[in-house]
């Protein structure tokens, strides 16, 4: 007889339920460490912050039109601080953008009133300009390798003496001319410097273009290709062109929005005011640099949010309009903005840690 044998399957026998290891690396940091390390978190927490101390410290804060009136004042910081982050973000910073916005004020109205054209075509030319401002900055800036604190202080000091002295050659004046009466005012006017009612307040058209402008911004950053390259460019441009983002186009179209939000933002102080000082804009460059910074970007680049200088922004507003319903000396209010981008770059800096840490 003969016998055969058979194999019987082994039979795995999972182990006994324990407590999961972890080497560490694979650990969760809590949550609030997590959302400590968002860049926008901790000026959201010094914004409100302020709010709640000028409310108490200004009692006239609490009224609509004053918080309509903060808000317009940060909108016109907070529509030139979203294209400097971006551009911080990229790794640049613009040193011109305060006086870019004044060139692109009195390229628009000159060209209007002394050639008598319809206003448009000094709002397009202006665009053109603003733009081809921002092109030169970036393109000196890729092509010569030069720190963009050296190419923009240049173009800074070139646009304060051209605005000027061409506006003193045309005009006879340090001022325009006043362009109320001419063809295309009102609706150029709707478009930039208009206010509607909510509520029997007041609002500025800025406010609402503010927040579209950061919504599209936010969305840039975290929806898109183009968004990716500004952090790749910010963080380490040779890396970036080594992995086929282009760091050149990058580089120029950032310093290209600066330049756009100079123009809205001069266009919407011609269409308010109906003329322009030419030596206005000097030191603005730092109010948006410092927005930008305070909202979480970093001076080294690939880090940062377009929602952070919108608080940013908003701290601004807060504090040179509650300063002044507390009656207190304006002249502090550059104090308070020294304290506060001081405590931003702490902040920043030490998030930074945070959110590197293992």
């Amino acid at each position: 007889m003969s016998m055969t044998q058979q194999a019987t399957p082994a039979v795995d026998t999972p182990p006994a339920p324990g407590p999961k290891q972890s080497d560490g690396r694979t650990r969760q940091r809590p949550l609030a460490l997590r959302l400590l390390a968002r860049p926008e978190v901790g000026v959201f927490l010094g914004a409100v912050a302020v709010l709640v101390f000028f409310l108490f410290a200004a009692p006239p804060v609490r009224d609509g039109s004053s918080m309509a009136n903060i808000l317009y004042q940060s909108s016109t910081i907070g529509i030139m601080a979203l294209p400097v982050a971006l551009l911080m973000i990229g790794g640049e910073f613009d040193l011109s953008a305060g006086v870019a916005v004044i060139t692109s004020a009195l390229t628009a109205s000159m060209l209007s009133y002394q050639l008598t054209m319809n206003v448009w075509v000094g709002v397009i030319v202006a665009l053109l300009v603003s733009l081809a401002i921002g092109a030169f900055n970036g393109w000196l800036l890729v092509k010569t390798g030069l720190p963009s604190f050296l190419v923009t202080l240049g173009t800074f000091l070139i646009l304060q003496g051209v605005n000027l002295a061409i506006t003193k050659l045309v005009t006879g004046n340090v001022a325009t001319d006043d362009i109320s009466d001419m063809d295309g005012f009102a609706q150029a006017q709707k478009i930039f410097a208009s206010s509607f009612e909510v509520g029997g307040v007041n609002v500025k058209i800025t406010v609402v273009w503010w927040l579209v402008f950061a919504a599209l911004a936010t969305w840039v950053l975290l929806r898109t290709k183009y968004g990716n390259w500004i952090f790749a460019v910010g963080g380490n441009k040779d890396s970036a062109r080594a992995v086929g983002v282009p760091v050149t186009f990058t580089k120029i179209s950032l310093f290209m929005l600066v330049g756009f939000g100079a123009w809205f933002v001069g266009m919407h102080q011609l269409f308010s005011f109906n003329t322009v000082q030419s030596g206005e804009g000097v030191g603005q460059e730092l109010i948006y640099i410092a927005a930008a910074v305070i909202g979480g970007c970093l001076l080294t680049g690939g880090y940062g949010s377009a929602i952070g200088p919108v608080f940013g922004a908003f701290m601004f507003g807060m504090v040179q309009q509650g300063i002044v319903y507390a009656g207190w000396n304006p002249d502090w209010f550059k104090a308070f903005l020294g304290v506060m981008l001081l405590g931003a770059v702490l902040i920043n800096l030490w998030v930074q840690r945070t959110a590197t840490r293992r």
